[in-house]
This record gives C-alpha cells, sequence and structure tokens, in this order.
C-alpha cells in the first residue's frame, strides 16, 4: 500500500509540473505546428492566425538552400516546403530543418538570356501551394527558353506527378513573362497568374490560367485586353472573395487615352471558366498608365464582415469596393497615404496595409463605407501576418523580423534574419516563425 501511495504521489507531482494547455509535443519542448498551405495561409490571403508562438523568439535552425527564396515557405504536418531561384522545392523537418526530400524542376532561365528583369537566375520565384485533397504540392517553375510550367509534386517525397505548359498566350515573348505571385488552389483548379519582368519591356501581358488539380483537361485562361503591359504581378496572387470566385489586380497598359483596356484594375474571375465577372478601375486610369501608377502592385484585401474589398496601388490612394466591382470610379470611398506592395493582413475589420514610399505598415479601419487610419509603424517594408494579438514582419531594409503589437504597432521585440527579397514574407505556424530569404530559410521558435 504504501508502494502505491508513493507512487501517487509522483504522479500528482508530474501533473502539477506541466503546463494546462499544451500538447504532450511541447512538454517534451518539441514545439506545435499549424498547417500553412498557402500565401498567407487561407484562400483569402488574409495573413491570420487565431495564436502564435509565446514570446520571447528564439532562432531554432538556420538552412542554405541551392538559389534565392522569394515566396513563403508552407506548412503541411510536419514538413517545411521552400522552393528557389534554381528550381528546387525543398522539403524540410519543420521542427529541425532537416532535408527530407529535394526535387529539381529543370535548369533555371539565366538572366542574361532575358530582355530586362532584375532576378538571376529566375527560376521558381511564386509561392507553391499545397492541396489536402490530391496530396500535392503545385509549383510554377520557369526554365531555359522562357518555359513556364506547371508542376505536382507528392508533398511525402517529392516525387513528380505531373507537369503543365502555362504558356497560354502564343502571340507573346514568353521570355518578357514572370510568374512572380503566389498560386491558389480553389474549386479543383490551380489558378496562377502572370505579369512582366521588372522593367515592362517587349511584348507581355498580365494573365491567369486555371489547372484542373488531376493535371487532367482543359487548362483555361484570362488575359487583359489591352495591347501590351497590364501585368499581374503582386506576390499573393489570385485571392478568393466570399463568393468563391477569384480576384486580381493588374498594373498598367497600353492605352493612355480613349476607351479603357481594363488594365490598371481589380477584377473578378470564375476560378473554373476563366470569365470575368466584373471589374473596377480609378477614374485616374489614364494617367496611372502614363505615370506607372498601376493597381498591380498589392493584391485585393477581402473584408467579408463589411461585404466590401481594399486596395492601394502606386498612386498612394486606398479604395473601397464592393464585392461585385461595377466599373470605372465605381468605388464606395476612398483615402490617400499608402502605396500599397505585396500581402495585407486582416483581422475582422482592421486591415494591416503594406505600404512603401515611405515605408510603413498602417493600420486601416474598414467600415461599409467608410476608411480611416489608425497606427503607423514607420520604416518596416515587408508583408505583415497576424498571429493572435501580435504581428509579424520581415523588414527588407533591415534584414530584422519585427514583432509588434496589435493594438498600437510599437515593437516588441526584433531578430536578425540575414538578406531578404524583394517583397519579403514570413510564415507563422504554431510555436515556429519560418522566414526565408536569399540563401534560404531561418526558423525562430516560441519559449
Amino acid at each position: 500500500m504504501r508502494r502505491v501511495g508513493f507512487l501517487a504521489v509522483i504522479l500528482l507531482i508530474l501533473l502539477a509540473g506541466a503546463q494546462p494547455g499544451r500538447s504532450a509535443e511541447a512538454e517534451a519542448g518539441v514545439g506545435t505546428l499549424v498547417d500553412w498551405p498557402t500565401y498567407h495561409m487561407t484562400k483569402d490571403r488574409a495573413g491570420f492566425s487565431a495564436s502564435g508562438p509565446t514570446l520571447p523568439l528564439q532562432q531554432a535552425w538556420t538552412k542554405t538552400l541551392t538559389g534565392a527564396v522569394y515566396g513563403e515557405a508552407l506548412v503541411v504536418g510536419s514538413t517545411l516546403i521552400v522552393a528557389t531561384e534554381e528550381n528546387h522545392v525543398y522539403g524540410l523537418d519543420a521542427r529541425t530543418g532537416t532535408q527530407l526530400w529535394d526535387t529539381q524542376l529543370g535548369a533555371p532561365q539565366p538572366g542574361s538570356g532575358l530582355p530586362c528583369g532584375n532576378i538571376d537566375p529566375l527560376g521558381i520565384t511564386g509561392t507553391p501551394v499545397y492541396d489536402h485533397a490530391t496530396g500535392s504540392v503545385f509549383a510554377v517553375a520557369e526554365t531555359r527558353g522562357g518555359n513556364h510550367r506547371l508542376w505536382a509534386l507528392s508533398v511525402t517525397d517529392g516525387a513528380k506527378r505531373w507537369v503543365r505548359s502555362l504558356d497560354t498566350q502564343p502571340d507573346r515573348n514568353k521570355l518578357a513573362e514572370q510568374q512572380r505571385p503566389a498560386s491558389l488552389v480553389t474549386a479543383g483548379r490551380v489558378i496562377t497568374v502572370f505579369g512582366g519582368l521588372a522593367g515592362d519591356c517587349q511584348n507581355y501581358v498580365g494573365y491567369v490560367t486555371s489547372v484542373p488539380t488531376s493535371g487532367k483537361g482543359t487548362i483555361n485562361s484570362y488575359a487583359v485586353p489591352t495591347a501590351r503591359k497590364g501585368g499581374i504581378w503582386a506576390t499573393p496572387g489570385a485571392v478568393q472573395g466570399p463568393n468563391g470566385n477569384v480576384y486580381v489586380a493588374s498594373g498598367n497598359g497600353a492605352q493612355l487615352t480613349g476607351a479603357w483596356d481594363m488594365s490598371d484594375s481589380v477584377t473578378e474571375l470564375d476560378p473554373v471558366t476563366m470569365a470575368r465577372r466584373s471589374v473596377f478601375a480609378p477614374t485616374e486610369w489614364p494617367a496611372d498608365n502614363i505615370e506607372d501608377r498601376d493597381l498591380g502592385s498589392m493584391s485585393p484585401a477581402m473584408v467579408p464582415s463589411v461585404g466590401r474589398i481594399v486596395i492601394a496601388g502606386k498612386r498612394g490612394t486606398v479604395f473601397l469596393l464592393r464585392q461585385h466591382l461595377t466599373g470605372v470610379g465605381s468605388e464606395v470611398a476612398r483615402l490617400d497615404g499608402c502605396m500599397g506592395f505585396g500581402g495585407a493582413a486582416r483581422v475582422r475589420t482592421t486591415v494591416l496595409m503594406p505600404c512603401r514610399g515611405p515605408a510603413a505598415i498602417r493600420e486601416l479601419k474598414v467600415g461599409q463605407s467608410t476608411l480611416s487610419w489608425g497606427w503607423t509603424h514607420a520604416n518596416v517594408y515587408g508583408s505583415p501576418v497576424i498571429a493572435g494579438d501580435k504581428v509579424y514582419v520581415a523588414d527588407r531594409a533591415t534584414s530584422d523580423l519585427f514583432v509588434l503589437r496589435l493594438s498600437d504597432g510599437t515593437t516588441i521585440e526584433r531578430h536578425p534574419v540575414g538578406n531578404m527579397t524583394h517583397f519579403p514574407s514570413q510564415v507563422v505556424s504554431g510555436d515556429y516563425v519560418f522566414v526565408t530569404s536569399l540563401t534560404g530559410v531561418t526558423a525562430f521558435r516560441g519559449q
């Protein structure tokens, strides 16, 4: 009896030492993970997770990869998926950085063979996407000759399942087309968008493709109906709205006067057929096209609780739009104060805007017919995400990861990462934060 009593006391001590609400993994010092299958976690690109790491953060590991990483990482179970400009797609152990698999998707396009641009070599630039229904990771790789191909890979071992060409515009120069934005899976399709190279050179046009996740069947596409340009290039790519349709923002087109060519726009598309459902442009679209002040520098941000969309381009004006767009000058409201670049983050009716010129993260309060500014955190340039009551921003200027308070934007802590790509972002998954860079990926872990 005394032995039973002794064991009971030991059990009570062990139970008392355990932190309530903590998983067995966390108690063992392993750390929890949450799936992050697409850019900014969800199909609407909200960049919001209900919880995040317990601060302070500490660096867990760093991994040098073959090629620069321009897209976000993905988290599927305990696997971190990272794609590089050398056309490598890696599967890493998210907790340790140990390589699980590495699949190369052909030789990348050398910069010396491009008509313009600022990425060399040019391989996988856009963030891949994971599809739970098929267990496939989809990545778009550019290879020598300017060929753009969509690959389906097994998430377990990186095995190649199928490949399709996305060069659906035969009257354009595919070497002048660039696949920078993230891909999206919705309605059993992989949605991928295209813009031009830095410099807007030669004969290209912004377009969107829709491919069945099975790899079989017709590839549907939509091209901005302009003579040239109209690139769709913001890093979040296509955004799914509450109605199931997808929304894209395009850059300046060739038309400078006269009839509008539907560039400098936000366009709603059917995700399967790619049929245009509605479209918006500012009344200033001719000046935007002349002065390169397009809307394409940021993807639309959905605010479903008030049935609205927020978008800001290089002009520095934020537009509040209805879900069904009704043409030129059809915004509900507008507000000056942000040149939007990259991806926003949203929780309820608060949108954190990625502003540049000057660089800042700005809190935007959104109503059905109103826009107003809240706090501003100046001199930070990146696409934020929200986890609980914290904001995470990978800042390109300082090469640091910032953690801010959601309530007022003040800095809680910051950590060095290394040189970052042009439109940096980060992933917050359970107890971990993953930041990609010009050399690979760095993982931070909470306490």
